[in-house]
């Protein structure tokens, strides 16, 4: 178990990871087809988009989630 105050990191992290892990998939496919080597190609393409993606995640998250917050009415 997480301490609460590690909350936002951990859903990052596994935001980041799954969302960068289904994109890649998605990119890799139609880029290169279902090929020999494709879950080598999909791999070496998914982890770079991690590495890129769990930071941005930690820096866009806060920003939408105001964004939101001002731009959606209150429950009455």
């Amino acid at each position: 178990m997480f301490a609460p105050r590690f909350a936002p990191v951990v859903f990052g992290f596994l935001l980041s990871g799954l969302m960068s892990f289904i994109v890649s998939l998605v990119a890799t496919l139609r880029a290169a087809g279902l090929t020999d080597g494709f879950i080598a190609l999909w791999m070496s393409a998914w982890i770079p988009s991690w590495v890129v993606a769990f930071p941005t995640v930690l820096v866009v998250a806060p920003m939408v989630r105001r964004f939101v917050e001002r731009n959606t009415r209150k429950p009455v």
